[in-house]
């Protein structure tokens, strides 16, 4: 989703990246401890690259559970932005972690106005629409192998550099990718599946994909962002955008 947040914060508006877990246990080298500090300093790195504010991460690598725990710490971080838009993960994917960060994100927004929903640390309810953006799954496929198929395409091909630098700097987990899920090269993965969701756009070079939450307890019906600050870059697939 680097793109779409690249493409917004050139618009005018102030991208903020959080990684829920630490990555503590993405290395077959290093400890755990020292994992997690090695991808603390990426993620840094690549916020920089982004002209994003970074946000600590508040769980380990296959710990980040649909917990009372969890979900009040992102409810933090949801209040101390008051974010208009939320880009997180599919409801559908690969592995626990993404799904439980999806639905985490969710109820953390729908409690971010109320009051007597406390956080940690704390912080206080925040008022205001907020419109979620589902990506597209790793592979583009959930976990029984179904295809996944965007209802909204953004138009990535002018910060497609700027998306492979990102990405670049996480380093470690690129060697880590490759040596337990067959990925040689992660960029290389990352531009062949921007290309896949460009062809299926019929429109544009490199996309990303995306599903837009329901807006019931969270902003009106209509409301799309993406689709007014994004303009041209921005395709609806009007049979599935309801």
């Amino acid at each position: 989703m680097a793109g779409t947040l690249c493409l917004l914060g050139q618009a005018g508006w102030e991208p903020h990246y959080f990684n829920v877990s630490t990555g503590n246990l993405g290395s077959h080298r290093m400890t755990p401890v020292q994992t997690a500090r090695v991808r603390r300093d990426e993620a840094q790195d690549s916020c920089r690259v982004m002209g994003a504010a970074w946000h600590a991460p508040v769980c380990d690598d296959l710990q980040i559970f649909y917990d009372d725990r969890t979900l009040r710490r992102i409810c933090a971080v949801i209040r101390e932005v008051a974010p208009a838009v939320i880009l997180t993960h599919s409801p559908d994917d690969y592995m626990e972690d993404h799904m439980n960060t999806s639905r985490l994100t969710v109820t953390a927004a729908f409690a971010r106005g109320t009051p007597g929903y406390r956080t940690v640390p704390s912080r206080k309810p925040v008022a205001g629409p907020v419109v979620i953006y589902h990506a597209m799954p790793h592979g583009l496929r959930d976990g029984l192998r179904r295809p996944v198929r965007p209802d909204a395409f953004v138009d990535t091909t002018t910060v497609q550099a700027q998306k492979r630098a990102a990405l670049a700097r996480h380093e470690s987990q690129r060697a880590f990718l490759k040596s337990t899920q067959g990925m040689s090269d992660c960029i290389r993965w990352m531009d062949a599946t921007s290309r896949q969701l460009g062809r299926m756009s019929r429109r544009f070079r490199h996309a990303e994909g995306w599903r837009r939450h329901s807006h019931l307890g969270f902003c009106p019906e209509g409301a799309n962002p993406l689709r007014e600050v994004l303009g041209r870059r921005y395709y609806g697939v009007r049979s599935r955008e309801l």
